[in-house]
């Protein structure tokens, strides 16, 4: 059953193939290859796969197809990594079960990895599990459900709709409740260098850099929570 008020992402397509947030005008995922962003920006922004291990916990803002899931238990299984790990994610919008298998469909590689979240998946999330994860997808405005959330993230998945466009996940007050539950040495990344939200990532107790982006963008955001370290803007 569907939380009460819960509003589903509606989608338009662009080319036939790339989901487009029809409340935000923004696509789910880079145009040029949405699975090598996933690697590029959230694993390799994280240091992951190689900080992975039995019980790490990943948080994400922003669900929206799984693709990040799909992406860190491709790598899991790729690095022959053992036990299980944690994904919890903030999804305010969640998708019809058909359009995020449509979507998902671009890439046969983890074709085996998108028909067992498809299985497990459900639009008023819950705890599902989804072959080595132990998937927490909480469906809500995460201004309201971070703040309650009781658990820390060894790593963080910032993958909310453009800040331009979706101001609501890049406030302050939520980037201040992302570092408040991270664990210590714990990480973020996200694709966006925007400097207000380098600057609320900063205050929030992260060590913040810019380095490379994907494909087109020339910078994106990585850091570590502070223990000593010194801010590189």
């Amino acid at each position: 059953m569907d939380h009460p008020g819960m509003q589903n992402a509606r989608l338009t397509w662009r080319d036939g193939a790339v989901p487009v947030s029809a409340r935000f005008d923004d696509p789910y995922y880079s145009l040029h290859d949405g699975l090598a962003e996933s690697r590029h920006v959230f694993l390799a922004g994280n240091d992951l796969p190689a900080r992975l291990t039995d019980g790490f916990r990943i948080a994400e803002l922003g669900f929206g197809t799984g693709l990040n899931l799909l992406a860190t238990i491709a790598a899991w299984e790729a690095a022959g990594c053992t036990g299980r790990f944690r994904f919890t994610s903030f999804e305010a919008f969640p998708l019809d079960p058909k359009d995020m298998s449509r979507a998902l469909t671009a890439w046969p590689e983890i074709a085996d990895l998108a028909d067992m979240l498809a299985r497990a998946y459900r639009p008023a999330g819950g705890e599902l599990s989804v072959g080595p994860a132990d998937l927490d997808l909480r469906i809500g405005d995460a201004r309201e459900l971070l703040p309650r959330w009781e658990g820390r993230a060894d790593a963080w998945f910032l993958d909310g709709f453009s800040p331009a466009r979706n101001p609501e996940l890049w406030s302050a007050d939520l980037l201040l409740q992302v570092g408040t539950h991270t664990a210590p040495v714990g990480s973020f990344a996200t694709y966006t260098a925007a400097g207000h939200v380098r600057r609320a990532l900063d205050a929030a107790g992260f060590a913040v850099r810019k380095v490379p982006g994907f494909a087109h963008k020339r910078d994106m955001t990585r850091g570590t929570l502070r223990d000593g370290a010194e801010d590189v803007t």
